[in-house]
């Protein structure tokens, strides 16, 4: 019983999935070849990696969906937590990083020149797989140009960057400070939190710009990046109540993550295009995103669900910002 997973170096949810599946200890193929991987994205509904194969030969992606369906078909080693609470708030974590932090991956790689040049390069690299330096770099600057072009698209523009940088330090100061203690955000064992965070920041550990912040700001952070890139030796337990470190990210996401939901749902009722917010003291200003329509929508039905003991221990947590999101 094999998976493959069809994904690439460069993409934050294919390291996100690959480390999943070196936990679980799942057997599995990873397969980044650009012919291959395309005719994966063939049989799935979204063009988008990465893609896993089944051992029955089905086709799936959409990494949060693949996380809760290997949890459906794999007993051991899950990556929820059976606590309803930490279970709820590690989902939350998980939404946070995917939807938001991925904003940090895309501004630093393709804001300023260095990074443009350095990532359209080795991206390009990944895929050609041989073929000389000539054509490589010819297909490095069309890939760039598009990259680039889309930036807007996705909120990452230098207007928004200030508040993109300032959420994203925070969460890489807040990680800083916990992992010289332990590695985990729910106990001695990961979550899908902890891999969903892993996925965004192994790209900024990467490109040039991001990788020396936290290099000289954020040092063991860095390091402990590749420590979840494979932690299939790691035995651990759940451990109950929320740590100082799950607090301060729940913190960080109901100021910046909680109002760009709010103010994306907003727009898309009254048929705007774009929304404008402001967060943590800074404007951000982007497209309507249905996508984030259906993790608000996800998120309130996962808070609905919970049971009055459950939503006792994450009330406190959520605070005012998240709550009367979440209760619509």
């Amino acid at each position: 019983m094999t998976y493959t997973l069809y994904g690439a170096l460069g993409s934050p949810y294919s390291q996100k999935i690959r480390a999943l599946l070196r936990y679980r200890r799942l057997p599995y193929i990873w397969v980044d070849e650009a012919a291959r991987r395309q005719a994966a994205l063939g049989a799935v509904k979204a063009p988008v990696i990465p893609v896993l194969e089944y051992p029955d030969g089905s086709f799936a992606n959409d990494s949060t969906s693949l996380v809760y369906d290997l949890e459906a078909r794999h007993a051991e080693r899950g990556v929820v937590p059976p606590d309803g609470s930490q279970a709820f708030i590690a989902h939350l974590l998980e939404d946070f990083a995917d939807e938001w932090l991925t904003k940090a991956m895309f501004g630093y790689r393709w804001l300023e020149e260095v990074d443009q040049v350095q990532m359209s390069r080795w991206l390009a690299f990944d895929a050609a797989k041989g073929g000389g330096l000539e054509q490589s770099q010819k297909f490095a600057e069309m890939f760039r140009a598009r990259q680039v072009g889309r930036m807007a698209l996705v909120g990452c523009t230098a207007e928004n960057f200030p508040l993109i940088e300032a959420s994203t330090r925070a969460v890489l100061a807040a990680l800083e400070g916990h992992v010289v203690n332990r590695f985990c955000l729910f106990g001695t064992r990961p979550s899908l939190a902890e891999f969903s965070i892993f996925g965004q920041l192994s790209q900024l550990g990467t490109d040039p710009t991001p990788q020396a912040m936290m290099r000289a700001d954020y040092p063991y952070t860095y390091r402990w990046l590749a420590h979840i890139d494979d932690m299939s030796g790691l035995e651990g337990e759940w451990e109950p109540g929320f740590a100082p470190v799950v607090v301060e990210l729940v913190r960080i996401s109901a100021a910046v993550y909680a109002p760009f939901l709010a103010a994306n749902e907003a727009a898309a009722a009254a048929g705007a295009e774009t929304f404008r917010m402001e967060a943590m003291g800074l404007p951000y200003e982007q497209g309507v995103f249905k996508y984030q329509l259906k993790c608000l929508a996800d998120l309130r039905n996962r808070y609905a669900a919970l049971d009055a003991g459950a939503r006792g221990a994450v009330d406190p947590l959520l605070g005012e910002g998240w709550l009367a999101l979440l209760r619509g």
